[in-house]
């Protein structure tokens, strides 16, 4: 089979598309034929190197983080899932390879894919929809009626965030360019902030939860709108040391991290707010839960564009510019 692989960390967007055995599956494992493979920029953040504090991979390196695909074989101890299946999932940070024709994942981080998705369209899901899901499910811990803002809310991020934050009882408001609008409102946003008309930061108080897709610039002014007690969770900026212990990483790593997450923290402090840090795992259970959701409200991802497998490193050139509305899909 191919695979489109990584063979050191690189500031140069270059995977070689080289020719690999198919995936041996153990006891509680499926083989899936991948049919489409979400691109993010998490990949390019492991292609250069930014994240190996969080997970050091071995090379080469397959690359990719989310698929949708059908199940060609399963383990002598798989019992939820058969051949045939269609499926997606986000795979276990510890083994991704989405970018390959195969793939071996445990059934554990692996869904069944809504009836009403394509593969392209499904494959475009879990990692947004899981981040979305774990930030304000497991770390925010959000209550009902109570009032979220997202910032940049316009892109894939928020096409998945603002539908689950509302599931779960949200007052949602989020913020982008006017052209994003009318998507963002048609989905559930309760309150719509052009940001070159109005600054959130002069508009927005009294904010229970701020779940910041921008990074470290905008962790100041997002915190400046929460209440007292008010919680955000950061998906760009920096862990600190909430993060490296809550993963049980070694001591080194949780001062280190300490360290990074510093500045964070004490402004957070100030104003007797928490910071935490995101950074999304595999979670097959959780993303039944978000086929079902998905399924019930007509819940269609926003795709920027598709690229075919032999493209590949178009497409990752594609998501480093920042410049995608919504996901980057590659198709085999």
């Amino acid at each position: 089979m191919r695979a489109a692989q990584l063979h050191k960390y690189s500031k140069e967007i270059q995977l070689d598309l080289n020719e690999v055995k198919v995936p041996e599956i153990k006891s509680h494992e499926v083989l899936v034929k991948v049919k489409a493979a979400g691109v993010n920029p998490l990949d390019i953040l492991i292609i250069n190197g930014s994240i190996r504090m969080i997970s050091n991979y071995e090379f080469p390196l397959t690359m990719g983080n989310e698929l949708s695909g059908v199940i060609e074989a399963v383990g002598k101890d798989v019992v939820k899932f058969q051949v045939g299946d269609r499926i997606y999932t986000r795979l276990p940070m510890n083994q991704i390879g989405a970018f390959a024709e195969y793939v071996a994942v445990d059934e554990e981080a692996v869904a069944l894919m809504p009836e009403t998705l394509s593969f392209d369209e499904a494959a475009a899901v879990p990692l947004t929809a899981l981040t979305a899901y774990q930030a304000l499910h497991d770390v925010l811990h959000v209550q009902p009626n109570q009032k979220l803002f997202i910032p940049g809310g316009t892109g894939g991020f928020g096409a998945m965030a603002i539908p689950i934050a509302k599931s779960m009882g949200l007052y949602v408001i989020t913020s982008g360019s006017e052209r994003g609008r009318s998507r963002t409102m048609s989905i559930g946003a309760d309150q719509f902030i052009n940001y070159k008309e109005e600054n959130y930061a002069d508009v927005l108080s009294g904010i229970d939860y701020v779940i910041d897709t921008l990074g470290a610039k905008e962790i100041k002014a997002e915190l400046s709108i929460l209440k007292p007690h008010g919680k955000l969770v950061s998906l760009k900026a920096a862990p600190n040391y909430r993060f490296a212990v809550e993963h049980g990483f070694p001591l080194w790593k949780k001062l280190l991290f300490g360290l990074a997450g510093s500045r964070m923290d004490t402004l957070a402090r100030k104003n007797q707010n928490e910071y935490h840090f995101l950074f999304v795992q595999a979670n097959g259970g959780q993303l039944q839960k978000i086929t079902n959701l998905v399924v019930q409200q007509n819940i269609k991802p926003s795709i920027d564009s598709t690229y075919h497998f032999d493209d590949i490193n178009q497409a990752l050139k594609k998501v480093s510019t920042g410049h995608s509305q919504g996901k980057v899909i590659v198709t085999f």
